[in-house]
């Protein structure tokens, strides 16, 4: 069966699990209050994933569930401001319970994606998610523009983590 037959969750967790290594590991912040990180985040920037490619007003959610696993939705418009919503709920666990900063994320059951926390502003107003892989990156904040300082303060980070910043694209937002 060709990559392109499979459904397309299933191309999304491949995707996630295959890249690159890097023998350099990549240093996360040292403690997530996982209450504080709850709730949305808009997607500012990132190097997208093939299903985030033309991605408009993206935000991803957070919401702790009864087993202490991470219920996430990923919700954007496809291709345009008006296009067609797409939404995805893949679950968080976390892997370092010393940091909270270590999770796996599961599109599709048994795999948990590396996601990892590399920068987190002390109010929780802006975060950096990251992969050991290096392959894909988000910068996400509470709201859905933030100061042009902030945003290169990020990129330089990134940059510094391995990062080909050249791949990191704009995610278009646009809220009344």
């Amino acid at each position: 069966m060709s990559v392109r037959k499979l459904p397309l969750i299933c191309r999304f967790a491949a995707l996630f699990m295959l890249g690159g290594c890097q023998s350099t590991p990549m240093a996360t912040v040292p403690h997530v209050d996982l209450q504080r990180f709850m709730g949305p985040w808009y997607v500012i920037a990132n190097i997208p994933t093939f299903i985030e490619k033309g991605a408009h007003n993206a935000i991803e959610s957070y919401k702790i569930d009864p087993d202490g696993s991470i219920a996430t939705t990923f919700t954007f418009r496809a291709g345009a401001f008006d296009g067609e919503e797409k939404r995805y709920t893949p679950r968080g666990f976390v892997v370092d319970r010393q940091s909270n900063a270590v999770w796996g994320m599961q599109f599709i059951w048994p795999i948990k994606a590396d996601y990892r926390i590399i920068y987190l502003t002390d109010d929780y107003s802006q975060t950096v998610i990251a992969r050991e892989q290096r392959d894909y990156v988000w910068i996400m904040a509470r709201t859905p523009e933030i100061a042009e300082a902030d945003y290169q303060r990020m990129l330089k980070l990134i940059g510094e983590q391995g990062y080909d910043v050249t791949k990191i694209q704009k995610v278009p937002q646009q809220w009344k």
